[in-house]
């Protein structure tokens, strides 16, 4: 599985360029701090178009903007997706008309949120693979029980009866172990290093002395794991972490 670290990095540039080196790497549209590090050091990388923050704070998407994002850097050959637009918040209705966002030869991936019908899943993994998945509505908390409730009637449509999904498979904000462990993922992303490598007192008395290595220790302990080659259902450890 590819782990994706979100952007930008906390502690100073020399830092961020040490932890990107050799990662993999989620650039968004709003912050792009760190995009010529990311171009120079990174494996590979995909392009968020900033729906999140957009959901959470306020605002207008710029599909045009990013739109131009994507034209001017889809030729790099580290880039190896961006997103297709989305309304994170919004039913099918808001949501497929923005499939043709991005001119088909960008390569985006689009988004399905768990608000929306097994049917929409279903029918990306056909004509739009691959195919993100983003924890929205009532399910936006990944790894609560009825988080995993939802995530397993959408694993259980999309995956065969030998728990083969079809098509290549990302999670959005599920960098973590014990989420990606259980599912079929290709891929997932978080910005957890990013952000709580500023944090101090997720270590306690024995804190690495700089945020970058406090970034380095967090993305070192998620790249430690995999994902699951195939789904067969929540494992009861899954509910015992919650």
């Amino acid at each position: 599985m590819i782990e994706y670290h979100g952007t930008p990095v906390a502690g100073t540039r020399h830092e961020g360029a040490r932890f990107l080196a050799s990662r993999h790497a989620l650039m968004p549209l709003p912050r792009q701090d760190d995009m010529g590090i990311v171009a120079d050091v990174c494996q590979s990388f995909v392009f968020d178009n900033g729906a999140f923050s957009v959901w959470k704070k306020g605002g207008k998407l710029d599909v045009d903007g990013y739109t131009a994002w994507v034209e001017q850097w889809h030729r790099h050959p580290g880039l190896d997706w961006p997103l297709i637009p989305d309304v994170i918040d919004g039913d099918e209705s808001a949501n497929d008309p923005l499939l043709e966002a991005l001119p088909r030869k960008l390569r985006g991936v689009p988004v399905r949120h768990l608000h929306e019908s097994l049917d929409r899943l279903q029918r990306l993994a056909v004509d739009w693979p691959p195919e993100a998945i983003g924890s929205t509505g009532q399910w936006a908390h990944p790894g609560t029980a009825a988080w995993w409730k939802r995530m397993g009637s959408a694993m259980d449509a999309i995956c065969d009866d030998q728990g083969r999904p079809a098509c290549r498979l990302h999670g959005l904000r599920m960098l973590e172990p014990a989420t990606f462990q259980n599912l079929p993922f290709a891929s997932a992303d978080s910005t957890n290093a990013a952000v709580n490598g500023g944090s101090i007192s997720r270590f306690g008395m024995y804190v690495p002395p700089t945020a970058g290595q406090r970034a380095c220790v967090i993305a070192d302990r998620i790249e430690a794991h995999n994902s699951s080659s195939i789904w067969s259902g929540p494992h009861s450890s899954t509910f015992e972490l919650i």
